[in-house]
């Protein structure tokens, strides 16, 4: 199981601050033979936690979880990341989460001293930081505040491009204020994302579809039908 929807994460890190100079450096220093580009299946693990930590990955096709485990075998999924999104930045030598792909997914991947020492891919890295700092307080407020309610809500318009944010423009005036998400990530996922129990997200989304705000369309497909609507259960409006 799987995302194949993007509207994950901190997309379009790369381009925060519209620092056309800095893309133009970050590109060209990736098309060197520096810098490799793999491609994954679904499930394929990038890098376990307490791995050596001598590459920077960046993800341009697809998406990856990041999480840990605990002694007791039980998972905290801490970030879910999509296009332009980068991992394996660290202080420490080791990697301290385990990588792994939901995915089919491309991945450009450099070499830790090569980046240190290289002035574009240090700008790249910083403005991505930047963009994904921003995501990881979002999330941190999810589980810190949010009810299991709004947890669930916040997870699904997570995939909404464009909305729910402080510069929503809103429904359009015209057609139904309506998007289809192709949510292919397990319950048990989801749940070890939002710090819920599967059986808390089974019964939100039960109570969603319920109270006609979603539509499961198929097994990995979930219509919201108002966005708007659904926006105001995330406890951010």
């Amino acid at each position: 199981m799987a995302y194949s929807d993007r509207g994950l994460a901190a997309g379009g890190s790369a381009r925060l601050g519209g620092n056309t100079h800095g893309d133009e450096a970050w590109a060209e220093f990736a098309r060197s033979p520096r810098v490799k580009t793999n491609r994954y299946e679904a499930h394929d693990v990038v890098f376990f936690e307490g791995d050596p930590a001598e590459r920077i990955y960046e993800l341009i096709e697809g998406a990856v979880m990041l999480y840990k485990l605990l002694p007791d075998g039980r998972r905290q999924v801490v970030e879910i990341l999509g296009p332009n999104d980068m991992f394996g930045l660290l202080s420490s030598r080791q990697y301290d989460c385990n990588a792994e792909t939901l995915t089919p997914a491309v991945i450009r991947v450099v070499d830790r001293r090569d980046a240190e020492q290289t002035l574009a891919a240090q700008s790249h890295i910083t403005r991505c930081l930047l963009a994904q700092m921003e995501a990881l307080h979002e999330h941190a407020v999810l589980l810190g505040r949010k009810s299991a309610y709004e947890r669930v809500s916040s997870f699904l318009m997570r995939f909404v491009a464009g909305r729910g944010t402080a510069d929503c423009p809103g429904p359009t005036a015209a057609g139904r204020d309506e998007h289809v998400i192709a949510l292919n990530m397990t319950r048990q996922e989801i749940a070890d994302y939002l710090g819920l129990t599967i059986e808390t997200v089974s019964r939100v989304i039960s109570d969603l579809k319920r109270r006609g705000l979603i539509a499961i369309e198929k097994q990995d497909r979930i219509r919201i039908t108002n966005v708007c609507t659904m926006c105001h259960q995330t406890g951010t409006q």
